[in-house]
């Protein structure tokens, strides 16, 4: 049986209260994990290798695979990322890599500084509906 969004936002949201050691009442859909959540680096692997384990079943596994729910790399590589600002192949890329992330005025004026506060919980729950769909 199909998870429906009311589960998933519940789900994500124990994840994220137990990844990052945040109370439930912060972890509303417009916080952002970085700013909002205080997620640093090595908690965005905790966070995914949370959601693979509470979305995982016997018949199907949940795997999420590198660079699939967050980009990695993306400022090492010069045509992606030239004086700070995310260049148009790298606004493609992101389209392309992360649908889950509503890029909006951040397309405007792509600064990588900005770029953390992309990634929602929102964007988490849309991520998830999205691949359990598959």
């Amino acid at each position: 049986m199909a998870k429906s969004r009311e589960d998933i936002e519940a789900d994500v949201r124990d994840v994220l209260v137990d990844a990052l050691g945040v109370d439930e009442d912060d972890v509303v859909p417009t916080a952002t994990l970085k700013g909002d959540l205080g997620a640093e680096s090595i908690d965005y692997l905790d966070i995914v290798f949370r959601l693979e384990k509470k979305f995982s079943t016997t018949e199907k596994p949940f795997k999420i695979a590198q660079g699939e729910l967050f980009p990695e790399n993306l400022m090492t590589d010069p045509t992606l990322v030239e004086n700070g600002k995310v260049t148009a192949k790298g606004l493609a890329l992101l389209k392309e890599k992360v649908p889950h992330v509503a890029l909006g005025d951040f397309e405007g004026d792509p600064q990588i500084t900005k770029l953390p506060t992309l990634f929602t919980v929102k964007s988490l729950c849309d991520f998830v509906e999205r691949k359990l769909k598959n």
